[in-house]
Order: C-alpha cells, then structure tokens, then sequence
C-alpha cells in the first residue's frame, strides 16, 4: 500500500506547505521544516479526515483539525527525543540532535500554539477533547519515565500507551467524526476505533523495538515495552506470542467497531490502514 498516493496524504502534505510557508523566522522555519518533512505516513490525519468523510463530511471543512493533530503529533516526537534523548527519527538526526535541545524545546512550543490556533474554530467539544489529548500525552510521557522500574506492570503499561500514544489516535477519529457532523454517540464509537487502532499500533512498535528489528530510529534510552514485562514471568517465546496475541486482539476490536460505519471508499481504506500500521508490520516476525 502506497500511501503517499492517495488524496487524503496529498491534501495534508498541502496544508502543512502553506502552513509553513507563511513562518516569517526562517530560523524557526527552517526547524519546522525538518520535523514536518521527516518522511511521516500522516496516519493520524488522514484518519480524521477519514472519519469526516465517513460522516458526510468534507475535507476542506476538516483540514485544519487534520493539521491540528498532525503538528500536535510533530511536538510529541520532539519532547520524546528529548526525553530519550534521540539521535536518529526516520534516519535523520532528530531535532535536537540537529539544532540542539533548547532551539528543537521552542519548536515544539510553536507546533503546540500553531496545533492550538488550527483546532480553535471548531467548538467547545472538539477543543476540550483536543485538550484532554494533549494532557494525555503529557501523563503517558511522565508514566513512561517508570521511577520505579519493578513495579511498572501491564496494568501501567497499557495505560502508558492510551495516554501516550493511543489517545491522539482516538481523537483523531472523533473530531474526524464531528466536523462531518456525527453526534455524540457516533463520535465515541469513532473514539473506540481510533483508542484500539493506537494501542495495537504501540505494541507493535514495541515487539520490534524488542525484536531489534526498528530502522532508522536510535535513542540513548528506551521506554519499557511488552514483550519485557511478560518476559518476567514467562520465556522469551511466550512472551512475544502473547505480546502478537495483545495486537490481534485490539486490530479485531478495531474492525469490528468499523464495521458498524457506513460503507464506503473512506471506511474501506480505514480498514486498510488498520492492517497497514498493525499486523503487516508483523509478517517476518
């Protein structure tokens, strides 16, 4: 699947260029660009527009919650290179390897304000979830700095990643689904797929974080995955089995719950991306 073909990534690839073109700093720009033009799949924005799409919407109508998201998720990478002090993201040095801490900090802050200026015509709701993401984010990132390694468990694990990584994807999905006019109930459901289609998608990137297998991707430190936590009861082959079993049972759940949206091209590729992030990854494990 060529994902950089379809209108959805197009679209978004256009709004970030007129977004960045109009930064006066060419300091700040030139940062901007480097982050943004990182080699990212959009997954995350192309579902919310998805979502609209599904909901009768329309992509003009939710391009900039899409960019929203997609520069939210742009500052996150920064802070956990940060954190972890990363030195390499999708081959490349990872802004603050390239720019220095400090500079790649304030970069971050400008793609938090711009995500905010981006979301801020779409209602009280949307921003509040939009919101709440964002502070989810910050929880997951300090649960993930685990001071007490022993007693970090699976039920800290799993609620790591919702708030770390799986949330963003949720609300993707839900504001997708409320700027094509979904109600309340409409856009939880919306909300189910998006937090399983997440979850499933951070083990995955655990087991081959575990498996050694990650390209173009090096930190000096690296959060608990896990295949490590279920390694401390269990040998190594169970324990990524059931790591597998885990990513089965969220894509299931994920599906299951796309099922229940209106047929058409824009579910169709859902389910497609559902596959793309989560289980393809796994065919050579």
């Amino acid at each position: 699947m060529n994902i950089e073909e379809w209108e959805e990534y197009r679209y978004v690839e256009a709004g970030l260029e007129d977004s960045i073109a109009r930064i006066e700093d060419s300091s700040l720009k030139k940062m901007v660009e480097h982050v943004c033009h990182s080699g990212g799949k959009r997954i995350r924005p192309i579902i919310l527009l998805l979502a609209s799409e599904i909901c009768s919407g329309s992509y003009s109508r939710s391009l900039d919650a899409a960019l929203a998201v997609e520069m939210m998720h742009s500052a996150s990478l920064i802070h956990d290179d940060l954190l972890d002090q990363g030195l390499i993201r999708r081959n490349l040095p990872s802004a603050p390897e390239k720019f220095g801490p400090s500079r790649a900090l304030l970069c971050g802050d400008y793609l938090i304000a711009k995500s905010i200026a981006f979301i801020s015509p779409y209602g009280e709701k949307v921003i509040r979830d939009f919101g709440k993401a964002g502070m989810d984010m910050a929880e997951g990132e300090v649960l993930d700095l685990r001071l007490d390694d022993d007693n970090f468990g699976e039920s800290d694990y799993f609620k790591c990643i919702y708030r770390k990584t799986a949330s963003l994807f949720a609300i993707s999905a839900s504001i997708g689904a409320y700027t094509g006019g979904a109600d309340e109930a409409l856009a939880e459901r919306f909300s189910f797929f998006g937090n399983s289609l997440g979850t499933a998608y951070q083990i995955v990137d655990d087991i081959l974080e575990f498996l050694e297998v990650v390209e173009g991707k090096e930190s000096k430190f690296t959060s608990e995955t896990l295949p490590h936590i279920y390694m401390r009861n269990m040998p190594k082959e169970e324990a990524l089995e059931k790591s597998i079993n885990s990513v089965r049972q969220h894509v299931s759940a994920a599906k299951e719950t796309l099922g229940t949206f209106r047929a058409c091209p824009a579910r169709d590729k859902l389910f497609q991306i559902t596959d793309y992030i989560t289980v393809d990854m796994l065919e050579n494990v």
